[in-house]
């Protein structure tokens, strides 16, 4: 079966269309990946962009099983599978997790400020969703940053998981809800390469200027 999109910025361009884009939004894309998505819906819909900085919090055991995520600016979430950890453990790796997370949006920002979501419409942009705890902990960023409409926009992401996201957005645009198990946001994309920090700070500086 052909890929659905040819690579990220492809599918932000579809992504785009898809958007019934309030007055005035504000585009934020998750690092790395997300930023390319987000860059070509920023340039689609004419909005400035920016990058919202999100660690996921891995089982020590299974990396690619998430127990939460954590933001640059401080918000957390946790997933079901943080339960059976004690106390003291999940504070140690969510410390890990954030510190990462302030020493890629160092990295990334270069010393830029974020912009003030403060009033906006925000539209909060992702390659794609897994288990969502991701997207949540962005979603959750952006609403205590003061965004007083959320649209969470993904151009993939499996059924379950767009679920559980239910009541954390105003609006959801994705383009496919997928129900094959197990489920890889790659598989979705022709070319799915590694995003460097270098990529993210050109569409960021792109967007400014």
């Amino acid at each position: 079966m052909p890929s659905p999109f040819f690579d990220r910025h492809a599918a932000g361009l579809q992504l785009a269309r898809a958007l019934r884009a309030p007055p005035h939004p504000i585009v934020l894309g998750i690092a790395r990946g997300g930023v390319v998505v987000a860059a070509a819906v920023s340039q689609a819909l004419q909005a400035p962009l920016d990058v919202i900085v999100i660690r996921k919090v891995g089982h020590p055991l299974q990396p690619e099983l998430a127990i939460g995520a954590v933001s640059a600016d401080g918000e957390s979430v946790s997933t079901q599978h943080a339960i059976a950890f004690p106390q003291p453990l999940l504070q140690l790796l969510f410390a890990k997790a954030k510190r990462d997370a302030d020493a890629l949006d160092k990295r990334l920002r270069g010393g830029a400020e974020s912009l003030d979501l403060s009033g906006r419409a925000v539209i909060v942009v992702d390659d794609g969703i897994a288990t969502s705890a991701t997207m949540l902990c962005a979603l959750a960023s952006a609403r205590r940053r003061g965004a007083a409409h959320l649209t969470c926009a993904v151009p993939v992401g499996p059924a379950d998981s767009l679920e559980h996201l239910r009541g954390h957005y105003d609006e959801l645009v994705v383009l496919i809800a997928a129900h094959e198990v197990p489920f890889a946001v790659g598989r979705y994309y022709f070319a799915f390469q590694e995003i460097s920090d270098a990529r993210v700070r050109d569409e960021l500086a792109r967007s400014r200027h």
